[in-house]
Order: C-alpha cells, then structure tokens, then sequence
C-alpha cells in the first residue's frame, strides 16, 4: 500500500509550551491533527478556567496569525492539594475544559506544584465523578526508594486502584501508558477508563536511550522500558480496544536544556507524529486498524463528534532536518537526520 486517506485524527495529549515557543511547534500539530487534549504544566500551571480560557486564546490566535488553518485546543486544568470543587463545575460549565491533570507532585516537568497526596483530592473528584469530568492521570509514584522502570506498576497498585475503587465511575485517561500491567489493567477495567499510547513508546525500548553513550533525546518519562513492555503496547494498539487511543506527549525542550547535566524529559514527535504511527501499524500488519486508534477511540471517550476531513499519508521517503528552530533556540526532534517512510500529503 503506497497510499492511504483516513478521518483526520486527533492528539489526546500534547504539550505546547506557550509564547514563541509555542507558536514554533503549533504548526506541526495542526497540520496533522484536528484537535488535541492540551496539557496545563506550563511555568505558570494552568490551575483555573480563566487561565485555561486565556490560553486557548493564544493558542488560537497565534495559528490564526501564521496560516488561518483549523484547529481545536481542547482545555485541561492542573489539578492540586488546593483546588476547589467550585473550579470543576466552573470548567465544566466553560465548554473549553475537557479534563483536569493529575501529576504527582515532582514526577514530571513543571510538575513542582501538583498533588502531593491524591486522598487530599477525593473531595474534588468526588464532583468530577458527578460531572463527568476525565481525571488524566500521569501515572508514576514519585517516591525516591523505588526504582524508575517500576514507577508506573507501583502507581498502579498503590494509586490508581484506590481511585477506582473510590469512585468507580470517574472517567480516567490513564496517559502515554509504557508497561504490560498498565496495558492489562486498562483490558480489565470498565468501559470508563481509557489510556493514550504514543509513538515512541511503541517505536522504542529502553535500549535506545544508551546505544553508543547516553543519548538524551530519547529519556521520556515515563521512561523508555523493556522490550516485552513495548510488545504489549504494540498488541493493546493494534487490538481494536476502543479504550486506547492516540496520545504523542510530543514534549518540546531546546536543545540545551536536553544536552545538560541535568536533562530535561521529554521527546518532541509532532514534526511527524502521524506518520510515525503508520509506519509502527505497517510493522505490525494493521494499517487498517490505524483510524480507529489516531481518528475514533480518543473523539469517542471524550464524547466529542468524530472527524469530517480527511487525510492522506503517501509512501515517501523524506529526511527529518536535524533541529528545528524553537524561539531562537535549537529543538531536536526524534528521529533527526534519519528518514521517514510515510509522508503527509499537504
């Protein structure tokens, strides 16, 4: 197959920074993808719907000022020990809040100011049970003594479990999941948890990140795990499963901030995030599964109407430049220098 046009897809986690950064990356993403699921973890974390309402403004208005092209910001608010129950139904009301962000505190990038204790919470997601407001979750124990390649199993047992049981029928997104227990927990779980996968995860295991030396651009958090891991991300993919769907967590840093003695985790794909996917459901003999995956499953957990464009991919080989320019510093994408199999049709 050299040719292949399916319902325009949608990126359920992405990370768009703000300011002239974001206004470097935004177009990558609104060339492939009709909506995404923005997350809140900037430098000012985005705790409130008017600071959620304020920033989807920017988001529309720097797209507008380069190309006119359509594309949806859909809201998240950054979930904390301090906020209120009145801040849920406020978002829900907003109709551009589509979910609030739960990162245990210091887990992750900007993630200093999130939740330091879940049982602190249990108020307010006791309300978004009662508004149907997704609970996305960044699933790792942030707790030094265990080892990160058990990060995201522990999550599992010793949070996300209690959630559930909790408040069985708050609807959660448990993101960019990296592990055969989180594959085997979402299959077991009701209807109303989902999980995104992205494309380096699929693509990669733990390997990748020390082929001749330590190689940044490859650590991600969670991270990068054992290749059995990777074998079951693939077979939940391509499975058909409505309960997982297409998240990049395309996360941009500069190249300085990835190349320092204290690298920054996170991995940018949107430059060619779509095309990604196909060649990783290609490998796997199920092309045809891919429009349920990128196009579907994610629009229909979240309840939104599915896609009317179209896109086509062609069977092209193109060369990933090696750094895009990111506010007037440089940003390496996966897979820079190296050629792609599949190519976006403009």
């Amino acid at each position: 197959m050299n040719k292949i046009t399916f319902t325009r897809p949608d990126d359920m986690h992405l990370h768009l920074r703000d300011g002239e950064q974001m206004q470097a990356v935004l177009l990558d993403s609104a060339r492939r993808f009709a909506r995404a699921i923005v997350m809140p973890n900037l430098e000012l974390p985005i705790v409130t719907t008017e600071l959620a309402l304020a920033y989807s403004s920017r988001i529309s208005s720097a797209l507008v000022e380069k190309t006119g092209m359509e594309f949806e910001p859909l809201m998240t608010l950054y979930l904390t020990d301090n906020t209120k129950c009145s801040e849920i139904r406020k978002a829900k009301s907003s109709g551009v809040v589509y979910g609030v962000k739960f990162y245990p505190a210091g887990a992750t990038t900007y993630s200093d100011t999130g939740v330091t204790d879940i049982t602190k919470c249990f108020h307010v997601l006791e309300v978004m049970e009662q508004e149907k407001v997704p609970l996305l979750v960044h699933g790792e124990i942030n707790d030094p003594r265990i080892d990160i390649f058990d990060k995201e199993k522990i999550f599992i047992d010793r949070v996300l479990t209690t959630i559930v049981r909790n408040f069985p029928n708050l609807r959660i997104v448990f993101e960019h999941i990296t592990t055969k227990e989180a594959v085997e927990f979402v299959k077991g779980a009701a209807n109303n948890i989902g999980a995104t996968i992205t494309a380096h995860h699929l693509l990669f295991n733990r390997n990748a990140i020390f082929q001749g030396g330590i190689r940044p651009h490859y650590y991600c958090l969670p991270v990068l795990k054992q290749e059995a891991h990777r074998l079951a991300l693939i077979e939940a993919a391509i499975s058909g499963d409505p309960k997982f769907f297409l998240g990049t967590d395309s996360a941009p840093h500069s190249k300085n901030s990835k190349e320092s003695t204290c690298g920054c985790a996170g991995i940018y794909t949107s430059h060619a995030a779509i095309e990604l996917y196909a060649e990783i459901f290609e490998q796997a003999d199920s092309l045809g599964k891919l429009e349920g995956f990128a196009s579907f499953f994610g629009a229909d957990f979240y309840g939104l109407p599915r896609n009317r464009e179209h896109i086509t991919l062609i069977k092209e080989s193109w060369e990933v430049p090696m750094q895009f320019d990111f506010a007037g510093e440089a940003l390496v994408p996966l897979r820079a220098g190296e050629n792609m199999v599949w190519k976006i049709l403009d």
